[in-house]
């Protein structure tokens, strides 16, 4: 959650309901924006935010614990928990919503801020400008939205130019596009203008019309072959479900 308005914006109340073993996230309205299974809460529950980590697909494996992941809004904090007790990365959020942190660390197991991890409270559109963390990043995974989640809230091709600023020269952003077909293409296309053409991959949709967008900082040619090679061993070394992958998942 985030915004390029200069002045303080109202932010929704944060609460959580419990459905069984899962617990959800909720911004002011009945929508999920995030989950937690209460008996593995380090791992990832909804498959759209499962494939945020997809750019595990284009790195050596053995790599992974000297990157850095950074998280532009935290949500039920599934993709900070994952990297930073599951990767063991040095993992950076940046969320807008206190009371998102709040709630996060009482109800959703993020753990306090240590030597790998950083919760940051800013406005991710001012603070992605900021110099120190210019060419620091390996994993850009973008998840913004409002309280009614009808489109991103940053979307613009400076704001991608500025991701796009913050990656290692292998660097991965991976980005949630919910909404209409026509959000998402216009999505697309302020991402290739950014990132260029040539540089980005998406998902198929989700059920529930997530698709996840990867935007690579330095395009790399990788073979289906390679892909369903990766995609085994990510599934065999995490448990995410990487094997299907690369059945759903295409160049732009």
């Amino acid at each position: 959650m985030t915004t390029r308005k200069t002045q303080t914006p109202v932010l929704p109340d944060v609460d959580f309901s419990d459905d069984g073993d899962v617990r959800h996230l909720h911004l002011g309205t009945p929508w999920i924006q995030g989950s937690m299974r209460l008996d593995d809460p380090f791992a990832i529950e909804l498959e759209y935010v499962q494939r945020m980590v997809a750019w595990l697909l284009f790195v050596d494996s053995a790599s992974v614990p000297r990157r850095h992941a950074m998280q532009l809004g935290l949500g039920a904090a599934a993709i900070t928990k994952f990297c930073h007790k599951r990767l063991r990365m040095r993992t950076t959020a940046i969320e807008l919503n206190p009371q998102g942190v709040t709630v996060c660390r009482h109800w959703f197991k993020l753990p306090p801020d240590d030597a790998r991890l950083s919760v940051v409270l800013a406005d991710a559109a001012r603070e992605i400008r900021q110099p120190r963390w210019r060419g620091t990043v390996d994993a850009l995974q973008v998840d913004l939205y409002d309280h009614q989640a009808a489109a991103p809230v940053l979307d613009d091709e400076s704001f991608y130019a500025d991701c796009r600023a913050l990656l290692t020269d292998d660097g991965c952003m991976t980005v949630n596009l919910f909404g209409r077909a026509s959000s998402y293409d216009h999505s697309v296309e302020k991402i290739a203008a950014a990132f260029g053409a040539d540089a980005l991959w998406a998902f198929r949709p989700t059920r529930e019309g997530n698709t996840v967008v990867l935007a690579q900082r330095t395009p790399a040619r990788v073979t289906r072959a390679v892909l369903a090679e990766r995609g085994e061993a990510v599934q065999a070394r995490w448990g995410l479900p990487a094997s299907k992958w690369p059945r759903v998942f295409r160049q732009v």
